[in-house]
């Protein structure tokens, strides 16, 4: 069912029991309460993705300057990582949970806030899409388990064995002692995020992971979780994020960093913000690697991490740069 179709079907049914309170909180927000940025002028497109992927930065890139718009490159930019059977943090090659199944994640936002997500989804390749499917073909923003399978299934993608024999082999030699301790920038280093600005100055986010290694059955991390691994205001900005998925949760990290640059702070101000947030609820062990990235309206840019060694992509008129990130942490 279209999800415009659905939508105007039980609109009717449905409009007498949304009160005047709801409405206001939910489309008639005061603006006069919140301090937008002021006017920038956009330098033209851009994009900036987690970590070193440099084939996800240039594919969006490629996107970008033939004039397409944010959410295609997006989309297109880290379905690259999604179909790498060498990336094992993303898409096909993942590596499983305890129980050698491969689950992903994914999440994908425009420039209207429309926003769409697939959870804890087995046996196809490419989430991204699926979550644009959700977004664009339901009337809802989250689909999970078999019912995002069922899903994909009936909107013609194709069932995949995610597990490849690298992946494989090493969770059955992890199974000999199954300890749970992720290497930090290795098995946590789990996601990759994607924000891109089009020529018409229009943003969009994408986000997709095969989450934490070894992870317990059901496990889903912040990646899929609009607010927390992705958020994007065309307004403002966007930001995204990459790492120990449940700590991005606690503070809901991608819309706290978006709500600190509509208060004006710069992209690389807020990611520092953001990540100092979860160190004051994680004083004692900082055991673990946490990365964000941000961006703006006008295509400022900023990256900031807790451990030394996370890295992200930026790909503009000005060239296509790995950006060694500032870490809390320095040795």
């Amino acid at each position: 069912m279209q999800r415009r179709t659905f939508l105007k079907n039980s609109a009717a049914g449905t409009a007498g029991l949304v009160s005047s309170s709801v409405l206001a909180s939910c489309g008639e927000t005061d603006k006069s309460s919140t301090t937008l940025p002021e006017k920038m002028e956009n330098i033209g497109p851009i994009v900036i993705c987690t970590w070193d992927f440099n084939n996800a930065s240039a594919k969006a890139w490629e996107v970008l300057k033939s004039g397409g718009n944010s959410l295609d490159a997006v989309e297109k930019g880290v379905m690259v990582e999604e179909a790498d059977v060498e990336n094992q943090t993303v898409g096909l090659g993942g590596r499983p949970d305890r129980d050698g199944k491969v689950t992903l994640d994914a999440c994908i936002m425009d420039k209207d806030g429309n926003c769409g997500a697939v959870l804890c989804m087995q046996n196809i390749a490419h989430p991204i899409s699926v979550a644009r499917k959700v977004m664009e073909e339901t009337p809802h923003v989250m689909l999970a388990g078999k019912g995002a399978e069922q899903f994909a299934l009936e909107q013609g993608f194709k069932k995949t064995n995610l597990l490849t024999e690298k992946s494989k082999q090493e969770w059955i030699e992890w199974k000999k002692t199954s300890q749970y301790k992720p290497i930090i920038n290795i098995e946590n280093h789990d996601t990759i995020g994607m924000l891109a600005i089009d020529q018409n100055g229009d943003l969009a986010g994408a986000c997709t992971t095969s989450g934490m290694a070894y992870k317990l059955a059901g496990r889903v991390g912040d990646s899929p979780i609009i607010g927390a691994g992705l958020f994007v205001d065309n307004e403002v900005g966007g930001a995204t994020a990459t790492g120990v998925g449940e700590e991005v949760v606690r503070t809901v990290g991608s819309f706290l960093i978006v709500e600190l640059m509509r208060q004006g702070k710069t992209p690389q101000e807020a990611c520092e913000e953001g990540v100092k947030r979860i160190i004051e609820k994680n004083k004692n062990k900082l055991d673990f690697q946490i990365g964000f990235i941000a961006i703006n309206k006008k295509g400022e840019t900023g990256g900031y991490c807790i451990q030394p060694g996370f890295t992200y992509r930026t790909y503009s008129n000005e060239g296509h740069l790995n950006n060694p990130s500032d870490s809390y942490i320095t040795s």
